[in-house]
């Protein structure tokens, strides 16, 4: 499964902060809002990751974010806030991570667990590398091929930002994710009709938990965290003739 991106024209940060500016408008954006509780440990290593990714950027085009307020709030933020709104299932697997979200921050917040990034792009995955060693981040572990019923490496969750159908997901990760495990997939507003879809062709394979509606604290952006649980062991067969032809 790729991270399917809307093709857009290559943003270039018109200015990267210093790593102390950085930190300072970090702590201040955090604070107005409701972020206070991110410690200083965390705060700037998260500013590292800005740096790196904003330097990267001016000669590869890996997100339309390049104000730095866009991507504490709508990369850094949208995020860490899912850690705040569920339990979230360790090893964790960040399918189509693109540049990093959520995984990176993910891990930055919760070093202590595992957490593994899939991108079958190159040059993300060299640059995700060089994320994880610059960061220290000795749990993450980089994944460079797309997610297809190939891929057996199991975990016990799985989260993902990429705009791929559920229905799809769920299919191309039935043979990495563990039963009993999580699928997290995070989306904006008004996907009830993809829920109710995805709910019904894998009922009793797999059980849609919840879906939580919030905004980012202090925005009017709106997002969605869609839930579901494995039930049992899945076939790599059984849905197949639901999705001839998709492409991922």
């Amino acid at each position: 499964m790729q991270n399917r991106q809307k093709k857009s024209s290559h943003k270039k940060p018109k200015k990267i902060y210093s790593f102390d500016e950085a930190n300072d408008r970090l702590y201040d954006l955090f604070r107005n809002h409701d972020f206070d509780f991110i410690s200083h440990e965390v705060r700037q290593k998260l500013v590292q990751f800005y740096q790196i990714l904003m330097t990267t950027q001016i000669s590869e085009n890996f997100t339309r974010l390049v104000r730095f307020n866009d991507i504490a709030i709508k990369h850094f933020i949208d995020s860490l806030i899912i850690d705040q709104l569920t339990p979230l299932h360790f090893p964790l697997m960040d399918v189509g991570t693109g540049a990093g979200f959520p995984g990176i921050p993910l891990q930055i917040l919760r070093p202590d667990q595992e957490i593994y990034l899939v991108e079958g792009v190159k040059k993300r995955v060299d640059y995700l590398k060089k994320v994880r060693s610059q960061l220290e981040l000795s749990n993450l572990k980089v994944i460079g091929r797309y997610m297809n019923l190939d891929f057996t490496y199991p975990t016990k969750g799985i989260v993902t930002r990429a705009l791929t159908d559920i229905g799809y997901t769920l299919y191309l990760c039935s043979q990495s994710l563990q039963s009993g495990g999580y699928i997290y997939f995070m989306k904006g507003p008004g996907c009830g009709p993809e829920v109710k879809k995805a709910r019904e062709l894998f009922k009793g394979d797999y059980k849609h938990l919840e879906t939580l509606e919030y905004k980012l604290p202090k925005t009017t952006h709106e997002r969605s965290l869609v839930i579901f649980e494995k039930l049992q062991p899945i076939g790599p067969e059984k849905y197949h003739q639901n999705f001839l032809g998709a492409r991922s």
